[in-house]
């Protein structure tokens, strides 16, 4: 059971409002259909009733608000638009990212894909799909987690009439499973075709209520849809028959050469312009629209006057914030090896970092570390460092971009749970990155000049640590800045920030003697947290100390330090919104 109650969107500026105290039933085991003209807030609507938009109103889910649905996938399914998921994905790896983010098996996928009738094209990317296929995958995609409601805006837009009928059948089958099934449409011959009930609205407002009986009977009537090239003369005939025959009979000019005739039949139109010598091209029995019903007072869907306040106003609708995915680290793994993007830059940068790394040991001079790094002094950053950036800049990027577990939202849910799962996974392609380069380049570098060029250092261990911070580092810039300003390019930027801008101010800043040393920190971190721990973790302790005191490393914990801030901020500003 579907129960939407004074739903009311907030108006804008001094217009008012898109949808005005808006309340109707959708029941289980039912198919509704919210009818009504393009403009007359059909999508609105259903947006105010999934918590996307702001407003007044609630809208219960067998007895509960959405924002009290603990696995709200499992409960509702929703098409609206187009699927938001990457042209490069396959349909088969956006329902199973997708699977993580409900809590579903990732079998659940190809189930779906069976049921839509894509299994055969579970592997044919996103962006070469029809308009079929993408409202088939929409469907499947919002069948996912087996809801008990589904929710569609505008199911059949764009579907030829024999996929239109396809997905009316598997709409009808689960309603017949006990499931509550609500779709707009704006044709009243497909409301009456398709639904058990109709509920009729205008700019907003309730019009009628309807079964479909009803429905059909108050709103549609037949007509005799006439084609002849007089058509002008064949109306005033017609007319002029039905007055003296005391007829009710209505001709509709709709085309130049097109009548709708209303109350009478094929037989006498055609008898009617046989006497009358008028040539007939087409004479055909139609269901025509009869338009709004009529009806007195608001609720008839009369706006008031805009000068007229509405008296105890519904409680307000919040924009709920999305939830994150349930199985957040599986998510964010399909996400990432989802495309080809992940692999193609790790492949450009190590195909990059092999090349420099032979430049420069042809040239001579440079040190091992920089070597086996690929990281000449033209550059400001190694080229792994900036892949494992541009990694973590597309984390987000690619969730605001195309926004799988928000959409119809255009957001992304700031949970502590993907954003630990995202800093894990940048973490770890990072480091993966970092090694690969480091055994690529050594391994080549062997290979053109020699094992003797390519000996193990004796401070390898700091080295590893400060290479494998640099890479990380890069990664959650990247993924911070785009998280917070919501685009991958600026993600690049606070990743090129850091070496461009936040060095050298970390160099003038650390430029003068230093009066102070840090000897002794550890002893004084052990009295300072009442705290034990083996002696020998001084001297990693003291390390890292002088890893973070190094300029990059400096810059990239300042960087991080002021990127966190700023994303806690922001996440804290839109949920006072909410």
């Amino acid at each position: 059971m579907l129960q939407a109650i004074g739903l009311t969107s907030s108006p804008h500026r001094d217009l008012p409002p898109t949808v005005a105290d808006l309340t109707f039933e959708a029941g289980p085991g039912r198919v509704t259909a919210l009818l009504g003209a393009p403009g007359s807030g059909k999508t609105t609507a259903l947006r105010l009733m999934l918590e996307l938009e702001p407003g007044r109103g609630v809208t219960y889910f067998r007895g509960r608000p959405l924002h009290r649905i603990g696995h709200p996938p499992r409960e509702v399914g929703v098409l609206l638009g187009d699927v938001p998921g990457h042209p490069s994905r396959t349909a088969r790896g956006q329902l199973r990212m997708l699977c993580a983010a409900a809590g579903v098996p990732a079998s659940r996928a190809d189930d779906v894909l069976e049921v839509v009738g894509l299994a055969g094209l579970g592997d044919q990317r996103i962006g070469t799909l029809s308009v079929g296929m993408d409202r088939r995958l929409g469907l499947a995609s919002a069948l996912l987690g087996d809801p008990h409601t589904l929710v569609l805006d505008e199911p059949a837009d764009g579907l030829s009439p024999r996929e239109a009928s396809w997905l009316y059948g598997l709409l009808r089958a689960h309603a017949a499973k006990g499931g509550t099934v609500l779709h707009t449409t704006s044709d009243p011959k497909e409301a009456a075709r398709t639904a058990d009930r109709v509920v009729t609205i205008d700019e907003g407002r309730l019009v009628a209520d309807q079964d479909v009986a009803d429905f059909s009977r108050t709103r549609l009537r037949p007509r005799v849809a006439v084609r002849t090239p007089q058509a002008a003369r064949l109306a005033a005939v017609v007319g002029r028959e039905a007055r003296a025959a005391r007829r009710s009979v209505e001709v509709v000019a709709e085309e130049s050469c097109r009548l709708s005739v209303y109350g009478s039949s094929c037989a006498e139109i055609g008898d009617t312009a046989f006497r009358h010598g008028v040539p007939v091209h087409q004479l055909a029995d139609e269901v025509g629209d009869a338009g709004p019903p009529a009806a007195s007072g608001t609720d008839a869907g009369q706006r008031p006057d805009s000068s007229v306040a509405l008296s105890e106003l519904p409680p307000p609708i919040p924009v709920r914030p999305a939830r994150g995915p349930l199985r957040p680290l599986r998510y964010e793994l399909r996400r990432l090896f989802g495309v080809r993007t992940t692999t193609m830059i790790m492949a450009a940068v190590l195909v990059v970092s092999a090349g420099l790394s032979v430049l420069l040991a042809r040239s001579g001079g440079t040190p091992l570390p920089k070597l086996l790094g690929a990281w000449p002094a033209l550059l400001p950053l190694p080229p792994a460092a900036l892949g494992a950036g541009l990694l973590g800049a597309l984390s987000f990027g690619d969730e605001f971009r195309y926004p799988a577990l928000a959409a119809g939202r255009g957001t992304v849910p700031r949970r502590i749970g993907l954003l630990l799962a995202k800093l894990v996974v940048s973490a770890g392609v990072g480091l993966l990155l970092a090694a690969l380069v480091v055994l690529a380049d050594a391994q080549v570098l062997r290979l053109l000049y020699g094992g003797d060029l390519v000996k193990v250092p004796s401070n390898a261990v700091p080295l590893a640590a400060s290479w494998a911070g640099l890479t990380v580092g890069c990664a959650w810039a990247g993924l911070l800045a785009a998280g917070v300003f919501r685009v991958t390019g600026a993600g690049i930027a606070a990743v090129l920030a850091v070496p461009v801008l936040v060095v050298p101010l970390v160099q003038k800043v650390l430029a003068g003697p230093s009066a102070r040393s840090v000897t002794g920190l550890p002893g004084r971190l052990r009295e300072l947290t009442w705290l034990e721990w083996p002696y020998e973790a001084d001297r990693w302790l003291l390390g890292v100390v002088k890893v973070v005191a190094q300029p990059v490393g400096a810059a990239l914990s300042l960087s991080l330090s002021a990127l966190i801030c700023a994303y806690v901020i922001t996440s804290l500003r839109g949920r006072a919104r909410w």
